[in-house]
């Protein structure tokens, strides 16, 4: 396998975090004495980190346009209040995810997570879901000054890792995940069940688009 390292997006990627995160957003709504939006939206509004789905959700339109910063603040700290007590209990790993890190491994390639989400939420997401062990580093997306679609963490995990871009695979399940490894000069697989912002996967530049983990492993192996 040519491949050192595999970063992997996780919220959509590896984990069905949706319900979850649509668990608190409708929570914070009730909190704002608004009223609750459907999963299908706040699924279209995951990709960019909590501030960016808070302010989407709060102006009810998809660039967040018009939310002011004092009602974004106040939205967070309801949502991490929400989100810090129900992170992890619908979400499910999605099939094939096990099975590939598992075959990742055993490639000898070294794991990184490098995700949006927020470092408050995703170790402890990651041992209740029993994979936190396949990963040597995580990146999340207070970790570096600038995250995803940037390629800072994607070049700060290859940094960690002790590995070049060239040799790294990135997977992932948006935009955002294919446009930070482009500029990071990384290979990129895209898998076709995640959350992209209403964007259909087939329209992303990316080296291929692979039915699941397990399956991207089979397509590591063969590159």
């Amino acid at each position: 396998m040519p491949f050192s390292a595999v970063l992997f997006d996780l919220d959509g990627t590896l984990l069905d975090t949706i319900a979850d995160i649509a668990d608190a957003t409708n929570a914070m709504l009730v909190d704002l004495k608004k009223s609750p939006v459907s999963e299908a939206i706040i699924r279209s509004y995951v990709g960019k980190g909590t501030e960016n789905l808070i302010a989407r959700v709060l102006s009810d339109h998809h660039d967040g346009i018009g939310c002011k910063p004092d009602e974004i603040e106040r939205g967070m700290v309801l949502f991490s209040r929400h989100y810090g007590r129900l992170n992890g209990n619908k979400t499910i790993l999605y099939p094939g995810a096990l099975k590939g890190l598992k075959d990742f491994k055993k490639q000898g390639a070294k794991l990184a997570i490098v995700t949006n989400k927020s470092t408050e939420f995703t170790p402890p997401l990651l041992a209740r879901m029993g994979i936190d062990h396949f990963f040597e580093h995580v990146i999340c997306g207070d970790t570096c000054t600038e995250r995803k679609p940037h390629p800072m963490s994607m070049l700060h995990a290859c940094e960690l890792l002790q590995v070049k871009p060239a040799n790294t695979l990135a997977i992932g399940d948006s935009i955002n995940d294919a446009r930070a490894a482009q500029a990071a000069k990384i290979k990129v697989l895209a898998v076709p069940y995640g959350y992209n912002e209403g964007v259909d996967v087939r329209t992303l530049e990316v080296d291929d688009i692979v039915t699941s983990i397990e399956a991207a492993a089979q397509w590591a192996a063969q590159h």
